[in-house]
């Protein structure tokens, strides 16, 4: 790289200003995928804390970029169902350390005759804590996503083809943050006006006002997308309308089959890196193709530089550290509750993990809105 480009990368990273949202979820997807690939719960902790130290540092001021914590708050509630499920329909391990034991109860034949409690063992519970786990940090890898990236910048980044299934998805990601933003506002009102109420009265009162501003808001969602030809297509020759579907739902399966197999480990070698490139090339046709019909224009589209191509890619590192580790059979990747061990850190997986920081330095930091003074 020459001394301008330097020059020019190094004021893109200093520079505050929106990094692209599908950056953030590059980076993002690419931590659950490694969160999915183990269930250390060390290394899942130090994922989980990669992410709310990023979110930390780049978070911008909109009131969706506060819904890290009730992701947070989301997977503690996850761990608990998944352990009380374990409790209630427990298996126990032979030879396990039993740790209480429940009254037993069998439920009658049309209910397949499941038991109810029964002793509880030290492994089932922490077998029980490691799914949950996995599952809690796999939530706040999406919600760090959902705190970073702005689900309506990402919309601009669509290919034609599916702008109207990308509104869709767009529409239902801001639903979370919008209700978490509402109940908030509803909250505050209730406090200024000397209402505090607890519990399921508190439940009550935020719940209509709430459900009320929804309502509101799709419907004034609904009349500016019908007001700016929402749906409008352009006219194409049958042939290329015909085939981009079938082009992109085949090219749709193939790379989730590539997917699989690369996440999974216990597909052939050859098949999933082939499936992921042929699913890709299908559905890149069928985009290119259906995206003929699709009639918008982009006004200032966000830039994809060197901020974005190091945050993407450090989600790309640490999710292939994290396969690479489980495909080499390192300790401490998935562990075994029989017998229960103390868990290790394998080095490879930890330095990919570490690696996953790198967004809190590389990307741009957010640029703060300036209050208009009255």
């Amino acid at each position: 790289m020459s001394r301008d480009g330097l020059h020019r990368a190094l004021a893109d990273i200093r520079l505050p200003r929106a990094l692209h949202a599908g950056a953030w979820w590059l980076w993002a997807l690419g931590l659950a995928a490694a969160a999915s690939r183990t269930t250390n719960p060390l290394l899942l902790a130090l994922l989980i804390a990669v992410a709310a130290y990023v979110v930390a540092a780049r978070r911008g001021d909109e009131p969706w970029s506060r819904s890290f914590a009730v992701f947070l708050k989301l997977g503690l509630l996850i761990i608990a169902v998944r352990m009380t499920i374990q409790v209630l329909f427990t298996s126990a391990y032979g030879g396990g350390t039993v740790v209480v034991r429940l009254p037993e109860l069998t439920l009658p034949e049309w209910a397949a005759g499941v038991k109810l409690g029964g002793p509880i063992t030290a492994e089932t519970l922490t077998l029980a804590f490691y799914d949950g786990l996995r599952l809690a940090a796999i939530l706040a890898c999406i919600g760090a996503a959902n705190a970073l990236a702005d689900a309506r910048r990402l919309l601009r980044s669509v290919p034609g083809a599916l702008y109207e299934a990308g509104v869709a998805l767009v529409v239902a990601m801001t639903f979370a943050p919008r209700l978490i933003e509402d109940a908030g506002r509803v909250r505050r009102a209730h406090r200024l006006r000397g209402r505090h109420a607890r519990g399921i009265r508190a439940i009550g009162r935020v719940a209509m006002p709430v459900l009320q501003g929804s309502l509101e808001r799709s419907l004034d969602l609904a009349a500016a997308m019908d007001s700016r030809g929402f749906g409008r297509a352009a006219a194409v020759h049958p042939r290329c309308r015909r085939s981009s579907g079938p082009l992109v739902l085949a090219g749709l399966v193939g790379v989730c089959v590539g997917l699989y197999g690369l996440l999974d480990g216990s597909t052939a070698t050859a098949v999933a890196p082939a499936g992921l490139g042929i699913g890709l090339a299908s559905a890149v046709t069928g985009l290119v193709l259906g995206g003929r019909g699709a009639q918008r224009t982009r006004y200032r589209p966000d830039p994809w530089r060197t901020p974005e191509w190091l945050v993407a890619g450090s989600g790309v590192v640490v999710a292939a550290a994290f396969v690479v580790a489980g495909a080499l059979g390192q300790a401490g990747m998935n562990l075994m509750v029989v017998p229960l061990i103390m868990p290790d850190l394998p080095l490879l997986a930890t330095v990919g993990a570490l690696a996953a920081l790198a967004p809190a330095w590389l990307a741009p930091p957010h640029r703060v809105r300036q209050e208009v003074p009255s």
